[in-house]
């Protein structure tokens, strides 16, 4: 129950957080565009199967790989691609969170 509440607080509060903090004027906007950064899940429609509570994501998925996770970092440079890329990467943070449980 702690590890479910950890990963999907992880997925919607640092966002919250993130957006309130950094983007105070646009911070509904910011929001909505970091949490867009759950969609990487869908790489998780070509396991099988498609959830097992007992696998970590990083590694496993495309979207989850290591070389994913370093683009995703290096999209945290260019200011058009900011927002994005802190979704992405705070999505990994929550999935690393998760996994930590493990």
């Amino acid at each position: 129950m702690l590890q479910t509440i950890a990963h999907y607080g992880c997925h919607i509060l640092i966002p919250l957080l993130v957006a309130i903090v950094c983007y105070k004027q646009t911070w509904k906007t910011a929001f909505f565009i970091m949490i867009a950064g759950i969609l990487i899940d869908l790489d998780h429609l070509v396991a099988n199967p498609i959830f097992d509570p007992n696998r970590c994501s990083i590694g496993f998925h495309p979207l989850h790989s290591y070389f994913a996770i370093l683009f995703y970092v290096f999209l945290l440079v260019p200011k058009k691609s900011r927002l994005v890329a802190l979704g992405l990467v705070i999505h990994i943070f929550s999935d690393f969170v998760d996994c930590s449980f493990m």
